[in-house]
């Protein structure tokens, strides 16, 4: 299942935003939170400031919970947050991307913009009965998300280091 661009950007954005939060904490300056909005191409207001770096901090439980959630539960959560954000969409296009859609206005504060997009990206997730592409990650001392996009739905580690860690256990584990 390919999902379109915005989907794809949202659910890596929400997936790393969340994992920001596991330890060590890597989202604790307003330039790291200029860096996020930079590499996922968030676009609208964008305040800059140790308020709007708090309420982003804030989201990301909501949106762990929203991310590891069954199918039901996903459903309530992302109804919360679209009518939370009075979510109307709307068709846009920008700088390279072509028509896509955006749900709230451009100057909604930046917090709310990401659990809105992440909503609507889970939409997709929801209706295509996908949620088996998001889970924890398969080390056991790690409960970062996981978001697998392969064809093979093959992604079980959160990353490379998590990965590599695991495999390196695994050839000690077979040389004893």
């Amino acid at each position: 299942m390919a999902f379109a661009h915005d989907t794809e950007t949202s659910l890596l954005a929400a997936v790393s935003l969340v994992n920001s939060a596991e330890p060590p904490d890597t989202l604790t300056s307003s330039a790291e939170l200029e860096e996020f909005r930079t590499q996922f191409g968030y676009t609208g207001r964008h305040d800059g400031d140790e308020a709007e770096l708090a309420e982003v901090r804030a989201l990301r439980p909501r949106l762990r919970e929203l991310l590891t959630a069954d199918r039901d539960r996903a459903v309530a959560i992302v109804n919360d947050l679209l009518q939370r954000a009075e979510a109307t969409p709307r068709l846009v296009r920008h700088g390279e991307h072509d028509w896509h859609i955006h749900v709230v206005d451009p100057e909604t504060p930046f917090a709310e913009r990401i659990a809105a997009e992440t909503a609507m990206a889970m939409v997709d997730v929801i209706r295509t009965d996908e949620m088996s592409r998001l889970g924890i990650c398969a080390r056991d001392d790690c409960e970062s998300v996981v978001l697998d996009l392969s064809r093979n739905r093959s992604k079980i580690f959160c990353g490379p280091s998590c990965s590599n860690r695991a495999a390196v256990a695994a050839y000690r584990a077979r040389q004893r």
